[in-house]
């Protein structure tokens, strides 16, 4: 729910890096190769299904889910950027870290621009 009429851009915001981010973990999973041996649906599990299930509040723009987001997005975050040192900057993890640090940044900004209004 918006609180705020500016609180449109930050929201269109968020909901386009959260699907930027979606698509980057999809990517991330066949580029350069998938890993041998491993299931693609279970990769793809264990790295979609908790961004997933905040899909429904993102895009309603709750401000409670835009708090877990942030939560969740930090792990994802910490994941790309020992990722990104061990791959020594590939571009994949590297443009992944860059996602999920705006994710983040602007979910924050959201939450500050659409508190409620005191009355």
């Amino acid at each position: 729910m918006l609180h705020n009429p500016k609180a449109r851009h930050t929201a269109r915001a968020t909901q386009f890096l959260y699907l930027a981010v979606l698509a980057a973990l999809v990517i991330t999973t066949f580029y350069p190769a998938p890993i041998e041996g491993v299931s693609i649906a279970l990769i793809l599990s264990v790295k979609l299904v908790p961004m997933l299930a905040l899909a429904i509040p993102v895009f309603r723009g709750n401000n409670r889910g835009y708090i877990w987001l942030a939560f969740v997005v930090i792990f994802y975050f910490t994941q790309a950027v020992v990722s990104s040192w061990l791959s020594q900057g590939a571009p994949g993890p590297v443009t992944l870290m860059l996602l999920t640090m705006l994710l983040f940044i602007v979910a924050m900004v959201h939450l500050k621009v659409n508190r409620p209004v005191a009355g």
